[in-house]
């Protein structure tokens, strides 16, 4: 686990930079990220912040995640919804407004490519945070181990399987877009611990608009057709809320062990419970860190690492009291009571 440092609310602009991020996101479940974004974008600023730098900060999720200019203290949004189109035009507006530098965390790798592209042109630096690109140029490149996390999350997974003799069950997944490279991480790590407890895959669906009613049909479906299945994989935090309600509706709680990806707020009851056995839980407020801290580093004309791997979290029904002081820092970013 991560060595824990504290970042306290208590720091002076933190209820600020809260307020200013907090309602920056569209009440709709399909931008079902925008709460690991608030928090990886607190994180960030806050680093600057604590730099006492006052430079033009574009800190751009610019796909799920929102553009925030920091201008002498001040903050202005844009959320591409997803879309990558919207993207490009945010990024061709935040360069137009002479910013210092970028933080993306694309749509998916295919079109970071053409923002990198602009920015380059515009002599202006990027850092990508978690989704990752298929080439052009950065400065650092802050991810989440997707892999490794989700090699945790299944062998959890599959020691609570080990434990409820459901071993001779089969496992679905429900993942992000494999076009990502998170997604195809994720994935990979999970089949991996599969494999080693030697269970076997019986569905897999991607999402598309990353809702938790999406993924309600996707399970639904899943159950019709593998009535042997006894394990499930969700690799993002609301739609496995759509995973547990397709679960009760087939009258199937108790014979389907749920792992997520991920962490709202919901999920610590839900893990106290055992309606989710455990979760692969990204550190965002962690990751906003340190992707600010790289960005104004390379400002400063110091040397940035190529590629900064930030730890995921396996939080379990067996553990979750445990490392809640930890996750309701680094994962919730202290929003969560």
């Amino acid at each position: 686990m991560l060595a824990k440092k504290s970042f306290s609310p208590a720091f002076p602009r933190f209820a600020e930079i809260k307020r200013l991020t907090k309602n920056l996101y569209p009440a709709h479940e399909k931008y079902h990220q925008k709460p690991i974004l608030r928090r990886s974008r607190i994180g960030a600023l806050l680093a600057a912040d604590r730099l006492g730098e006052r430079r033009r900060l574009s800190h751009s999720g610019l796909g799920f995640a929102v553009l925030a200019i920091l201008v002498q203290g001040g903050y202005q949004a844009f959320d591409s919804h997803n879309d990558a189109q919207t993207q490009l035009k945010n990024a061709q507006d935040a360069i137009a407004r002479g910013v210092a530098g970028i933080v993306i965390s694309p749509t998916d790798s295919s079109t970071c490519p053409s923002v990198l592209a602009l920015a380059q042109k515009a002599n202006i630096p990027v850092v990508i945070a978690d989704i990752g690109t298929n080439e052009g140029e950065y400065v650092s490149f802050i991810i989440s181990d997707n892999r490794e996390g989700a090699y945790g999350t299944g062998k959890a997974l599959v020691a609570a399987m080990k434990e409820k003799d459901m071993t001779n069950g089969t496992v679905g997944l429900v993942t992000i877009s494999l076009t990502r490279n998170n997604g195809k991480q994720r994935t990979a790590g999970f089949r991996a611990a599969l494999e080693e407890g030697g269970l076997k895959e019986s569905a897999l669906e991607q999402m598309q608009n990353y809702t938790a009613s999406e993924t309600y049909k996707y399970v639904q479906d899943m159950l019709t057709a593998n009535p042997n299945m006894k394990g499930i994989f969700i690799e993002t935090d609301q739609p496995t809320m759509g995973a547990l309600r397709a679960i009760k509706a087939a009258r199937r709680e108790g014979t389907i062990l749920v792992a997520g990806f991920d962490g709202i707020p919901e999920f610590v009851d839900l893990l106290k419970q055992g309606q989710i056995v455990a979760s692969g839980m990204q550190q965002p407020y962690l990751m906003g860190v340190r992707s600010g801290e790289a960005l104004f580093k390379h400002l400063k004309g110091e040397t940035v690492e190529k590629q900064i791997l930030v730890p995921i979290v396996i939080v379990t029904s067996k553990n979750v009291d445990q490392m809640l002081p930890t996750i309701k820092e680094t994962v919730f970013a202290n929003e969560m009571k």
